[in-house]
């Protein structure tokens, strides 16, 4: 890496590819953390910093003037976290700088650099760490605009393209089933029948989804009480189960007890009572816990895992070929950044150069009067002047003419 020029952008860290799972959980720190690691790194003298803190990833955003000390100011801190020296820790960590950091912080804002591309959380888990550094006093004009250009570029990645359609795992293939029966799910009612792991992930997503109530219900029950409490969910009495059935908007069943625990009679005699109002099931048993043949039932919607495996395989196939238009989106937003950057960065020297030229311009006037000859002759003398004697000192040492005449030709398109 370079050493000394003016204030950019870096980018240090560790992902999902880059060290293992227990490291990133030793470097992990949560929103309550952030404040101090963030002074931290200020105190040591890098006053413009954002760190992102995901399952995924942990990262400082940060910009300074010399990226060597930026990033050893980074891994020490990291280092620091971890009880780890700085030295064991660089394998495991990649540094980005200049054009390559913002590439890297477009692309996990527009989520794909995620372990589940496409997923839409990863944008508010940015917008969080850039809360939390401001709340800090850790961003500048550099992450500001960094960031904001990163949203917007988000955004036209979203809109342009299908990259946060489809499910991508059998939880979401549930709630968007549930949906595509239901509608929102604000107005539905839960039921969750047993206590298998796979019946209470499905529950989470469909509560996190917007499902307005749910109940729990199972043969022990200390058990339907434990789980009701933690999904914030009613208890239902197992004796109940018929009744419970017919009040049910979405059934999950998690049984696994390799014997049938929903039967057609029982789900036909609950949607005789819902005066046909249709019921999603989702048989989350192994082995299945309701009966297939309810599936021919006007008004059933039964799926079971291997169904949702597959809605979820559709889904992960979709975002893969969305990606790929994704990152075209992404790629010209990029360089249509760097480039107005790069254009902005000329402009102090373009103001100064019309100064000097101005400066000069006045000069002659004064001196030639109302002789134009002799004021142009006078004025084009002078302009050259400088740069003449540049580019023979230059063209004397023999390192810098080459590149200096190559300049010079494209500024005044001389071939």
């Amino acid at each position: 890496m370079s050493q000394a020029h003016a204030p950019r952008l870096l980018v240090v860290g560790a992902n999902h590819r880059s060290a293992s799972l227990s490291l990133r959980d030793q470097m992990f720190i949560d929103d309550a953390m952030v404040g101090a690691f963030l002074g931290g790194l200020k105190a040591a003298g890098l006053h413009e910093a954002l760190v992102l803190s995901t399952c995924d990833r942990v990262e400082v955003w940060a910009s300074h003037h010399d990226d060597d000390l930026c990033a050893r100011l980074v891994a020490e801190a990291f280092a620091a976290r971890t009880g780890l020296s700085p030295a064991a820790l660089s394998g495991q960590l990649y540094e980005w700088a200049g054009p390559d950091a913002v590439r890297h912080v477009f692309t996990v804002t527009a989520s794909l650099d995620s372990l589940v591309i496409g997923e839409p959380h990863v944008l508010g888990q940015v917008k969080t760490a850039h809360r939390l550094a401001r709340d800090a006093g850790t961003v500048g004009p550099e992450l500001e605009t960094v960031l904001q250009a990163a949203y917007g570029a988000a955004k036209i990645v979203r809109s342009e393209t299908r990259i946060g359609e489809g499910p991508v795992s059998i939880a979401a293939a549930a709630v968007q089933m549930a949906r595509e029966v239901h509608g929102e799910l604000g107005r539905a009612k839960g039921l969750l029948v047993g206590a298998g792991d796979m019946g209470e992930l499905v529950a989470e997503s469909l509560l996190a989804a917007g499902l307005s109530w749910l109940a729990v219900t199972a043969p022990r029950a200390s058990r339907a009480e434990t789980l009701a409490e933690a999904l914030n969910a009613h208890v239902m009495p197992f004796e109940t189960l018929r009744e419970a059935l017919a009040e049910a908007d979405i059934v999950v069943c998690s049984m696994g007890g390799r014997t049938v625990q929903l039967t057609t009679d029982m789900i036909g005699a609950a949607l005789k009572k819902r005066r046909r109002k249709p019921v999603f099931l989702v048989d989350a048993g192994i082995p299945g816990d309701i009966e297939p043949a309810v599936n021919r039932l006007d008004g059933a919607f039964l799926y079971d895992l291997s169904d949702l495996e597959r809605v979820a395989l559709e889904g992960r196939s979709g975002r893969e070929q969305a990606a790929r238009a994704a990152r075209t989106v992404l790629d010209n937003e990029i360089n249509g950044f760097l480039k107005g950057r790069a254009g902005r960065a000329a402009v102090p020297a373009i103001v100064a150069l019309r100064q000097r030229f101005e400066e000069s311009r006045e000069a002659v006037l004064a001196e030639a009067g109302t002789d134009a000859a002799l004021a142009t002759r006078l004025l084009v003398n002078r302009l050259l002047h400088a740069p003449t004697e540049a580019m023979k000192g230059a063209a004397a040492e023999g390192a810098e003419w080459k590149a200096m005449e190559k300049t010079l030709k494209a500024l005044f398109r001389l071939d």
